[in-house]
């Protein structure tokens, strides 16, 4: 695990909430006194907020973490304004009285409470975005992070975010928000850590930044724990055979399938092109051939030096280029082929520009066109067939319904049970209510429960 800690040095402050006995005495039992009488421990209840909930995975690991140590708990304030996160938060916990865009709320008018939570958006720094962190309008939510707890100084808090906010701007963004946070007095933790060492069947690498009045909490050496996807399998939920489904069938078996994935680039053995099934056309053994030879060759560097541009990861190469390497009699006529079919695109290179202030690749007409493989992998209806005795690739929302299961019976995509036990939520946990993508959109986005447990039982022991 990649982490780092930082500790600002302070005085001991007291508790917002009662302290609990040293042996986990539970609510209204009875302890001898030291006059040898009876008398009643009553454990005051843990107060929190969950801000930016989504779906309430943070809640979900907070309350499981406070059952486990016998520790009364209550979410006194909720903030999440998308539409169908709302709509799975109030089912699951009966919250109908959510608040909304956070910006707009009084922190003073936010009830009393002793540990903040908050998986703030993690977009400005995601790999998928613009990276802009903090300088974007998501990212300044930040600060309303910080005025809550400079207005209601809680005991501690919890936040959660993409792993790529620690090298956001070289590291510059991550030491400026702990020094914002030590700067209200607490002791700050910070470290990354994947969902798969605490037992949840999913690669999923976050970042968690703790807080604590009185004390620095480790996010070293938890106790690991592996899961695999097979146990979360739902047998027999229902299949509705799709053509793409028929293809894969038609071409590998069950097993061949489990754990490959499904995309036109570069992948060994555990890779599945689009020629592979002859998806978009029948494919002579000559042409497979040839794309398989031109996923290599695009990469070599030799290319963009003869072409005159900065080198690429999949540059479109020449008949002439193609047929050093390829000299069939009837290269032209198979490329032709190729591209009629959709298998390749005949276009030209790219090259690097500037354009406002940022260097980016743009179609250079000035250079001769070439054949280039079409890539993408979200144009495929399922990307990834998962391995039973594997974990799950990192749910994400814009790839809802492409993650799919292998059966004797035939191959779907995963169920909405099946995303839920992926990302460590009980089955208890209903999303069924939602169209599945809407429900794929909050897995997508979601904190892993049991990595919150594991992190809370820290700030409450």
């Amino acid at each position: 695990m990649n982490f780092r800690i930082n500790t600002v040095r302070q005085s001991q402050m007291s508790m917002n909430f009662d302290q609990v006995t040293e042996d986990h005495v539970g609510p209204d039992q009875q302890k001898l006194s030291a006059s040898g009488q009876r008398k009643t421990i009553k454990k005051r209840v843990v107060r929190f907020i969950d801000l930016f909930a989504g779906m309430g995975g943070t809640r979900v690991g907070f309350e499981q973490a406070c059952q486990q140590l016998t520790i009364p708990s209550a979410c006194v304030f909720t903030s999440e304004i998308k539409p169908h996160a709302l709509q799975a938060y109030t089912l699951n916990f009966g919250d109908d009285q959510i608040a909304g865009d956070i910006t707009a709320i009084d922190p003073g008018k936010i009830p009393n409470f002793d540990f903040l939570l908050g998986g703030f958006p993690c977009q400005p720094f995601s790999s998928a975005g613009k990276r802009l962190g903090l300088r974007d309008d998501r990212g300044n939510l930040f600060f309303n992070i910080v005025d809550i707890l400079k207005t209601k100084s809680p005991t501690g808090f919890l936040l959660e975010n993409v792993d790529g906010l620690a090298k956001d701007n070289e590291g510059h963004t991550i030491a400026m928000i702990e020094a914002e946070l030590q700067a209200l007095g607490y002791f700050v933790s910070w470290a990354i850590l994947d969902a798969s060492d605490f037992g949840v069947p999913q690669q999923r690498r976050r970042l968690y930044i703790v807080g604590h009045k009185t004390k620095q909490i480790s996010l070293t050496n938890f106790e690991v724990k592996k899961n695999s996807c097979g146990p979360h399998i739902e047998e027999n939920a229902p299949i509705a055979p799709t053509a793409f489904a028929k293809l894969l069938r038609q071409h590998y078996s069950t097993k061949q399938l489990q754990g490959k994935s499904i995309k036109d680039k570069r992948g060994g053995s555990d890779n599945i092109h689009s020629w592979d099934i002859e998806y978009k056309g029948a494919v002579s053994s000559a042409q497979k051939k040839l794309l398989n030879q031109m996923l290599t060759q695009r990469r070599q560097k030799k290319w963009a030096a003869a072409k005159g541009i900065a080198w690429m990861d999949g540059m479109p190469l020449t008949l002439n280029e193609i047929a050093t390497f390829c000299p069939h009699p009837d290269l032209q006529t198979m490329l032709d082929d190729l591209v009629t079919k959709g298998y390749v695109r005949f276009e030209h290179p790219k090259t690097l520009v500037e354009i406002g202030g940022a260097m980016v690749r743009r179609k250079d007409p000035r250079i001769p066109k070439g054949y280039n493989i079409v890539t993408g992998k979200l144009s495929f209806p399922l990307t990834k067939i998962l391995h039973p005795n594997g974990i799950a690739p990192t749910l994400v929302a814009t790839e809802a319904g492409k993650l799919g299961v292998a059966l004797e019976k035939g191959v779907r995509p995963i169920s909405v049970r099946e995303g839920l036990r992926l990302s460590g939520f009980p089955d208890s946990y209903q999303l069924d209510h939602l169209a599945y993508k809407d429900a794929f959109d909050l897995l997508g986005n979601t904190v892993m429960p049991p990595v919150i447990c594991a992190i809370v039982k820290r700030l409450l022991k």
